[in-house]
């Protein structure tokens, strides 16, 4: 008897029915093609996924996610694979940008003021946009991240928690258009976190921009703000500020606008140079994105000349002390200063301002900027603020520390960092990344510490400079991150915080391998290729997070080797830096410089949960002589054929290793290997280092039963036949 549960889906005149039936006992997804007309009988049929396109391939790896059939079928496993997104004249069939791939461009001059006595930031902006597209372009779209914490806003109900505070979000004052130097007040039409501009001229493509005024304002929220928020400390109050500007949505190859609501989740934007400047009481600190390019304004004698000190210097150098914010915080202030700073190409910025916060930092060894100036300064710096209740040996007196690693590390494996400065900040705990600057909680301490920041500096890479659209594809920006933040923590000091074994990586025993199994046994677990606002907090970090970062390694040390994939990974973030990259192009630019066809892992790994489940049936020998050589008999029962090491050990004590590549499984789903001759095998064991995520290792070993004639001389035996280990 079979039992569906579906629902239907509209593609080219079929409905596409997806659901589970029970089948002999089993649960199997299923994807079901329906067609007809009115007055005619419908018919069904089982769609298989080797036959569909992009769209019902992706429909399909949902309905497959948790197949779990009695026995694997090496025709679905490694049946061609139709990616997403097809090749085209943007996106080559080698994964690189196509001879006709373009991006937008985003430039800002923004200046903004923060009012301690009211909590309030107040800016304008001018922010030219050039578009490098072929079309046309009627309206913009711009991102207004602030009304997210309006009372009764789509983040507000998409998580509830945020129904308890709020503010009335970001106010728009003003906005002009600026085309052929005349300059025209439009009227902007607000829709959540998104506003349209409709352009009285359309803006041409291939070159056209034109220029934007916005003036704004808005209540900070406090510390329920998360990624943007002022909390209070000991020795004043720290305003951690992001998101604060109006941003340019992304007009790209995929979608046209793509202007998904801001939910909470991450954001997808274009590069530019940004200038900006930040007023805020005299005594302020001011830590942002970039440098700061006015230190003669803001700094004091004794300020600069620490910071000469640090450019020289490999340990971190105090450039504020808590003798110094204490004599600041004791003295009222009624002027105000403004900071400016500079970053180019990037796509985005925040800062932080408090008088509270202690400054250290450290020389980081790098290459001068191209184009060294004043706004590219040489040598570049590491930098910590926090305050002053956060130092300590074991506390944020390391930060700058692992700041420095942290960017020398990735720079010289994968990428060269390319701003000035970074910046880790203590404050209220948001644990949130932004170019060049990244908010950290003020109480962490120890391997904690260490992890928070390489992880959110790593992010300086996935998806600061790698632009993939982390609104949609998480994996590609936390995954990828959390993946490169696993070998940080092999390299630091000796291994002082290996291995990475924290929420987002191998969270139970330390084990990937071991820890990763509930996750693909979870038949409610989505698929890494789900989209982000679609996965719960509950699978946040073991999917988007865990397994991303645990597919790579699987990828890198199992399948293709350290040499081949660090080769291909390193070209692929040259080929999409400062671009917009998606799953797919990944996934081809790896196939192609790797010169492998991957199609059966990203199946099993990306769009479904499929793990390898190994046996071992059964050790005997050849005419029951072991002189005549072992039989070994493998069995297949996961749909995750990854390579597997079987490791033999012989009576005499010696033992021998080999790999049982993924394509024996291609026909088959048992194996017999013969081994040569030799004395009788006291074990067999697959995967004995737990390098793979076998569903169930109960049957991955063997114990030989000797005959007495075994006993009595381990040289020779009449038969011997395998046993299941206790």
């Amino acid at each position: 008897m079979e039992h569906h549960q579906g629902r239907p889906f509209f593609h080219f005149g079929y409905i596409l029915v997806y659901g589970i039936r029970q089948k002999h006992g089993l649960s199997e997804r299923f994807v079901v093609a329906v067609s007809g007309c009115s007055g005619r009988t419908w018919f069904y049929k089982i769609v298989r996924p080797a036959s569909m396109g992009p769209l019902a391939c992706l429909l399909a790896a949902s309905a497959f996610s948790g197949a779990r059939a009695a026995e694997p079928d090496p025709f679905r496993i490694f049946a061609p694979l139709s990616l997403p997104q097809p090749v085209n004249v943007y996106h080559s069939g080698n994964g690189a940008p196509g001879p006709m791939a373009w991006k937008n461009r985003a430039d800002y001059d923004i200046h903004v003021h923060v009012d301690p006595a009211t909590h309030a930031l107040s800016g304008s902006e001018t922010l030219t946009y050039t578009n490098n597209s072929p079309d046309s372009l009627s309206t913009l779209w711009v991102q207004l991240d602030q009304n997210i914490y309006q009372q009764g806003s789509r983040g507000a109900y998409a998580s509830p928690q945020r129904l308890q505070d709020h503010t009335d979000g970001m106010i728009i004052e003003a906005v002009a258009l600026t085309a052929e130097g005349k300059e025209t007040p439009v009227t902007p039409l607000v829709s959540d976190t998104r506003m349209q501009v409709p352009l009285p001229q359309a803006l041409p493509g291939k070159g056209g921009h034109l220029t934007l005024k916005i003036s704004w304002h808005y209540a900070i929220p406090g510390e329920w703000g998360g990624r943007t928020a002022f909390s209070q400390n000991r020795d004043g109050e720290v305003y951690e500020i992001a998101q604060f500007y109006p941003r340019m949505a992304v007009y790209d190859d995929q979608r046209g606008w793509d202007t998904a609501p801001y939910l909470g989740q991450e954001f997808y934007l274009d590069y530019g140079d940004f200038d900006y400047s930040v007023t805020v009481p005299k005594g302020f600190l001011v830590a942002g994105s970039g440098v700061l390019t006015n230190p003669d304004a803001v700094l004091s004698p004794q300020e600069k000349a620490r910071l000469a000190q640090a450019a020289n210097s490999e340990t971190r150098v105090l450039i504020r002390t808590a003798d110094d914010v204490k004599a600041i915080v004791h003295q009222p202030q009624t002027e105000t200063q403004t900071w400016q700073f500079h970053m180019a190409n990037t796509r985005d910025i925040a800062f932080v301002a408090s008088p509270a916060l202690l400054w250290d930092a450290a020389r980081l060894n790098l290459p001068p900027l191209e184009g060294n100036d004043a706004k590219n300064p040489a040598p570049r710096l590491a930098m910590s603020v926090y305050p002053a209740e956060s130092a300590g040996p074991a506390k944020w007196d390391r930060s700058t520390e692992y700041v420095k690693h942290a960017i020398e590390y990735f720079s010289g494996k994968w990428f060269p960092y390319p701003w000035p400065n970074a910046v880790n900040v203590g404050g209220h705990g948001a644990a949130m990344e932004y170019p060049g600057i990244v908010f950290d909680g003020k109480e962490d301490a120890g391997a904690e510490l260490f992890w928070v920041t390489t992880h959110e500096l790593g992010h300086g890479w996935f998806p600061m400079i790698v632009g993939s659209n982390e609104r949609r594809n998480a994996f590609m920006d936390e995954g990828f991150n959390t993946f490169i933040d696993v070998y940080a923590s092999d390299h630091f000091n000796q291994g002082e915080f290996a291995p990475k074994h924290d929420v987002e990586f191998a969270p139970q025993t330390g084990h990937p391998a071991d820890d990763i199994v509930p996750v693909l046994k979870d038949q409610a677990a989505p698929v890494l290729m789900t989209p982000a606002d679609l996965i719960s907090e509950k699978y946040r970090h073991s999917v988007t997070y865990f397994k991303g970062a645990y597919g790579l390694q699987l990828l890198r040390e199992q399948i293709l080797g350290a040499d081949r994939f660090d080769r291909a990974f390193q070209h692929y973030i040259a080929l999409w830096a400062f671009r917009h990259p998606t799953p797919s192009d990944f996934f081809r630019v790896m196939e192609s410089e790797t010169g492998e066809d991957l199609s059966w892992f990203w199946r099993g790994w990306y769009f479904n949960n499929w793990g390898p489940d190994y046996g071992l049936k059964s050790v005997s020998y050849v005419n029951g002589n072991p002189v005549q050589g072992a039989l070994v008999q493998v069995e297949n029962k996961g749909w995750l054929p990854l390579p597997v090491v079987l490791a033999i050990t012989w009576m005499d004590g010696s033992s021998a290793r080999l790999t049982i590549p993924t394509e024996t499984w291609y026909q088959r789903n048992t194996v017999t290997l013969q081994l040569p001759g030799k004395l009788a095998i006291r074990s067999a064991v697959l995967d004995p280092d737990h390098m793979i995520p076998d569903l169930n290792r109960s049957d991955n070993s063997f114990t030989v039963k000797l005959t007495p004639a075994h006993s009595a001389s381990s040289s020779s035996a009449s038969s011997s036949q395998g046993a299941p280990a206790p």
